[in-house]
Parts: structure tokens; sequence; C-alpha cells
């Protein structure tokens, strides 16, 4: 009798431990299963992005989203604000996604999800919005630019979040230009100046501005060529004055000579020639006897002279 209820009370127990066992278990599922989880999401503007909750065990309890400015987005399948932007992905008692399109910096934020138990469960999820930076603009250009002058090239690109990386290069090695960061609102103007002196070695070198960011996959790029004039420049820029110059004056004195030569060889050639009128044959009675007497008088005839030039 004894060591059977000594058997029964050694069951007894293991049955206790059983059960103590399950409901720790239990009670864990339910106090750690039953909160939500999420994961900050990082887009670039424009893009899209997709904030999901998540919860391991759900007593049939609703899931919410709610924006930065605590505004409620969908509450489980129920959409809560107007936004045709935003639009539910899954909808369940263990996932609650939703999607942004066409986000812009101003959605940038801290967002809430809430599991409605007794009492709410709620975590947070950061949506990093990245500025794509415009393309770069290069000013301070002279053209063309003259021997000793100081001149500043600026770069400047507008838009980006974080700011973006300015650099230079002089043909293909860098060089190091001033930095200036300006915020407009949630996105960066960077600019970057270059100084230097003129020299005309810079003539036909290439500055090149290259702007860098996290959205590029390729940095942007914008070149301008320098252009110097200095004393005696032959360079390929511009004509050569002293040459044209030449070739106007060589052409002026063989003309002018052309002409002087000319002139002399006309002044030396005049032409003369000889008219004869026959004496006598305007008294003739008529034409023979006229004939007549101017055969007579040929040898006879008056030599006139003409002259021509």
């Amino acid at each position: 009798m004894i060591v059977k209820q000594r058997l029964i009370f050694i069951l007894y127990s293991l049955c206790a431990s059983v059960f103590r066992v399950a409901a720790t278990k239990s009670k864990g599922k339910g106090s750690q299963g039953q909160f939500p989880i999420t994961q900050n999401v990082t887009v670039v503007e424009g893009g899209a992005a997709n904030m999901t909750c998540r919860v391991d065990y759900n007593d049939n309890t609703s899931l919410q989203w709610s924006n930065p400015a605590q505004q409620t987005l969908f509450f489980g399948d129920k959409k809560a604000l107007r936004d045709h932007r935003i639009e539910l992905v899954r909808a369940s008692w263990q996932e609650l996604t939703i999607r942004i399109s066409d986000v812009s910096l101003s959605d940038e934020g801290t967002y809430t999800c809430s599991l409605f138990t007794m009492p709410v469960k709620t975590t947070k999820a950061f949506l990093t919005v990245l500025g794509v930076p415009g393309r770069p603009e290069i000013t301070g250009f002279t053209k063309p630019a003259k021997e000793d002058d100081v001149i500043t090239l600026t770069c400047t690109t507008s838009g980006s979040k974080p700011a973006a990386n300015i650099r230079w290069f002089r043909n293909d090695k860098e060089v190091q230009g001033s930095k200036e960061v300006n915020a407009t609102g949630k996105s960066f103007t960077v600019r970057s100046s270059l100084q230097f002196q003129v020299d005309k070695r810079d003539d036909g070198v290439a500055y090149t501005c290259s702007v860098e960011h996290a959205t590029l996959s390729s940095p942007y790029m914008t070149t301008e060529v320098l252009e110097v004039h200095y004393p005696n420049s032959l360079g390929p820029h511009g004509p050569d004055h002293a040459l044209i110059g030449g070739v106007v004056a060589v052409v002026v004195f063989i003309t002018l000579c052309l002409i002087i030569v000319l002139g002399r060889y006309l002044a030396r050639h005049k032409g003369t020639y000889l008219t004869h009128e026959a004496k006598g044959a305007e008294d003739a009675p008529d034409a023979d006897t006229a004939i007549i007497n101017a055969e007579g008088n040929h040898v006879h005839a008056e030599e006139k002279k003409e002259y021509f030039i």
C-alpha cells in the first residue's frame, strides 16, 4: 500500500511539472509572440517603399499602420487615408504590408505599427528617402581667358539628400576645390569652387566637375575646355593675324607691279597709218576722169598721219 501511494505521488508530481512547463511556454508565446515586428526602410525619391509589420502569434487581433503624422493608413485590410499612392499588399492576422509609391522627401519619418491587444502594443519603422542630385553646372568661364587673369570656376548641384560629393579634375588629374553645402528644405545644394591664375599652359585644358552620390550608379560629370589668349599666341583657337597681313601685303605689291608694267607697255606701242586723198579728183567731170586723175596723182599724195594711244 505504501509503495502504491508513493507511485501515485510520483506520477502526480510529474504531471504537475509537465503542466507547469506547458503553461510557462504558453504564457511566453502569448507575451512575446503577440508583439509586432518591423524593419527600417530606405528608398530613392520617386521609388516605392514596402512597409511590413508581422506578429508570430495573434489571437485574431487587428494590425494597423500609421504615418509620421499619426494618421491611420490601414486598419487591417481597411484603408483609412485617401492617398492614391498608398495601397494594400497583404493583410492577415500575422502580417500587414502596405506600399507607398512615388515616394517624396516629405514621406520620410517614423511609421508606427500597432497591435490592438490589451494593452495596445506598438513598434516603429523609420522610412529614409534619398534625394537624387541634379546634373552639375559649371559657371565662371570666360572665353577666351587672358593670361595672368584670376578666375573662379564653380560647380553646382542641387536636390541631393544626403549632400552629394563634388570632385574636380584638371584633364585626368584630380585637383582640390572649396566646398559649400546649403540646406534647401529636406534636400541640399552643394557648390564647389576652384580658383587659379590663368597660365598659357591652361590653353586647351579640360576642367571636369564630377558629382557622386549613393543614388547614382555612376557619377554625373560635366566638362569645360579653357581657351587662353596670350601675346604672340599661335594656337589653333584663333586666326594668325600676322600671317594674314603678310599675305595681303604681297598681293597688293604684286598688283601694283602688274599695273606699272602694263602702263609702260601700252605707252611704248603707239600706232601710225597713212591716208591718201587724190587731188584733182573732185574737179573731174565724170567718174572715169576722176579715177585717172587720182591714179596720176597717187605718187604725189600728201602723207597724213594720225596717232592713237
